[in-house]
């Protein structure tokens, strides 16, 4: 299957998916209520569909696309099938901000935890691409990364440590965990920006990504500013990992699963792979979301819960696969 085909079938899948999930919550509504609705967008029917079912799988998709767009870049650069939007410690930076902001009191103040968790963000993010300026080395960005999750994630015990009540203690573990339950049409906006930002980017990095996958002198050689690259391929990850969690929280996986789905079905060039990858992953979440929905469970069970119980087993099968492969070219 082509790119542009996978899109195609993603695309399908998506909305009619969106038009089935209307019907899933915790009201039940029959048809004349979905005609008021269309027809009454202020009525309670209407309430309902356009100012919360809509907005609540618009947001899931939205999430899921900037993750897999994220992951399919960062496995693009890295060359490294393992690599996902985490891997530079945006993500941890970005849940940290989203918590001090819930210790300060400020949860209930509207956009005060998403604005708290974009400016983590971009912290690390000016940090990141501070070190590439000067190093735009793909390891050491690696270990740059994991350092600062490791920082991050230091930081963020010390906040539960401090926290000042059990309560606000849980609000951090209920984000930590990620949700787009009572997402709003604003917080789908954020989505679309970060999507927005996404396209506007990508195109500068279709030959660079492409030329990296013969090595970087041979992409030097043949003019390939790498440091150029690296910068706009941290940002573009930055940006789409930031606003993911500033929507949701901290939903894992997805930026790894969604690029190896797409390669499975025949997508091998890694600037074709970004855009299915997005579709891939937006239905991903989707699906994720409703299966939460759907599943008999007294207790709802957490959107990133559920994304790494599928995708913890699926990063330690490449792992696996990986190291088979490293092992037998080195015998």
């Amino acid at each position: 299957m082509n790119s542009k085909l996978i899109m195609a079938v993603f695309g399908l899948l998506t909305l009619l998916s969106l038009m089935g999930l209307l019907t899933l919550g915790d009201v039940s509504l029959g048809w004349a209520d979905y005609t008021q609705a269309m027809s009454q967008p202020e009525s309670i029917a209407g309430q309902i569909i356009w100012q919360i079912r809509l907005p609540r799988n618009l947001c899931a998709f939205g999430v899921g696309a900037m993750l897999g767009v994220a992951g399919a870049i960062a496995q693009g650069y890295f060359r490294n099938p393992l690599a996902e939007p985490g891997i530079m410690g945006v993500s941890a930076g970005a849940g940290l901000g989203a918590a001090i902001a819930i210790v300060l009191g400020l949860g209930l103040t509207p956009w005060a935890v998403e604005v708290s968790a974009l400016l983590f963000s971009g912290l690390v993010s000016l940090i990141i691409l501070g070190f590439v300026a000067r190093f735009p080395d793909r390891q050491t960005l690696i270990l740059l990364g994991v350092g600062l999750s490791s920082l991050c994630g230091a930081l963020m015990a010390l906040v539960f440590n401090l926290s000042p009540s059990p309560v606000t203690t849980a609000e951090i573990l209920g984000w930590m965990m990620g949700s787009v339950e009572n997402r709003s049409w604003a917080d789908a906006g954020l989505a679309v920006l970060g999507l927005g930002v996404a396209a506007l980017m990508i195109p500068a990095l279709g030959k660079g990504l492409r030329l990296l996958t013969l090595g970087e002198e041979t992409a030097r050689s043949m003019g390939v500013n790498l440091r150029r690259v690296a910068a706009m391929s941290v940002v573009c990850i930055s940006v789409l990992a930031g606003l993911s969690v500033a929507v949701a929280g901290v939903v894992g996986f997805v930026g790894l699963a969604a690029p190896h789905f797409v390669r499975a079905l025949g997508v091998k060039d890694p600037y074709s792979l970004i855009w299915p990858s997005a579709f891939a992953g937006g239905f991903m979440v989707l699906m994720a979301d409703s299966a939460i929905r759907l599943l008999p469970t007294s207790n709802d069970i957490r959107l990133g819960v559920l994304t790494s119980l599928v995708g913890a087993p699926l990063f330690v099968l490449l792992a696996w696969k990986s190291a088979r492969v490293w092992v037998g070219g080195n015998q």
